[in-house]
């Protein structure tokens, strides 16, 4: 039955029966037979069924709610089997909020050197799809904020507390300042992230406290591309810590302490509710611990 599960729960994600079929590598014909064999099973219509996948009955959306717990447990329970006989090994799915990208590697690395047997993917995605994605099980884990938005149930560990700083090319006028107050970024031509980033919300927040209009020129998903606009000027952004010390070296930009403003917005590492973790997952979460101690005391 637990390949049956799996095959569902692919199915509600992908709510497509050719994509959830390609995710689990079987055919269409196999994942339909799979599915009306669970439904035998429980006796139980799970799928409207049309044309195409029309979306789960009320028992089905009941059945996924097991389905998720009882693929999470036995996920577990083989891992920690495998690393009861062979030492830690396996896969780990981490999301990763766009802001937090350039910090990952001060976690990621040490944790990947002393488990040189896990295999790790690290995915850029927004706070609401690392939710969503850890709770359907295509993520195993996450890194976002955690504050600002509920959460639901996770397991939150604190990393570090954002500081923001405006990037801007060496020549630009404000680049020469100590710091500068929100107040002061009106008029400037910014390039930020889309309004669907929790950045985005937090630093818009910032600027209408100060009493300044949000109104980038530029928008996109990606800080990368937000760095390049500021290379090629005239445009600024503003970009937490992690991002302006691994950037602001760069050959003519200069990143500038923004001062004021609301409460420090802390970045996290979240994990499933469900105890006990996976292996790597606990494994990844002692190295949270030790990344957040190393950052106290920086």
């Amino acid at each position: 039955m637990l390949d049956r599960l799996e095959m569902f729960i692919a199915l509600a994600n992908a709510r497509h029966f050719g994509r959830a079929a390609e995710a689990c590598g079987v055919t269409q014909p196999s994942l339909s037979a799979a599915i009306k064999q669970l439904e035998g099973e429980l006796g139980v219509q799970l799928v409207w069924r049309g044309a195409r996948f029309e979306g789960l009955t009320p028992e089905g959306a009941r059945t996924l709610d097991w389905a998720t717990r009882i693929v999470a447990d036995a996920r577990t329970l083989r891992d920690e089997m495998r690393a009861a006989r062979h030492g830690l090994s396996g896969n780990l799915r981490l999301g990763v909020v766009p802001t937090a990208l350039p910090m990952i590697a001060g976690l990621t690395g040490p944790y990947l050197r002393q488990n040189p047997n896990v295999h790790l993917e690290i995915l850029s995605r927004s706070s609401v799809e690392i939710l969503q994605q850890i709770d359907n099980l295509q993520l195993d884990a996450g890194i976002s904020y955690l504050d600002n938005e509920p959460l639901g149930r996770v397991v939150t560990l604190p990393l570090y507390a954002e500081r923001y700083l405006l990037l801007t090319r060496a020549e630009h006028p404000l680049s020469g300042r100590a710091g500068l107050d929100w107040s002061e970024l009106a008029e400037l031509p910014l390039c930020l992230l889309t309004p669907d980033m929790q950045n985005r919300r937090i630093i818009t927040a910032e600027l209408t406290r100060a009493g300044v209009e949000a109104a980038p020129q530029l928008e996109s998903n990606s800080t990368l591309t937000l760095i390049a606009h500021v290379q090629a000027g005239p445009w600024v952004s503003i970009v937490n810590a992690h991002t302006a010390a691994l950037f602001a070296t760069t050959p003519g930009l200069c990143a500038v302490p923004i001062t004021g403003g609301g409460d420090a917005k802390m970045v996290g590492l979240i994990a499933p509710w469900r105890e006990p973790h996976t292996p790597v997952l606990a494994a990844l979460l002692t190295e949270a611990r030790r990344f957040l101690r190393a950052e106290a005391r920086a």
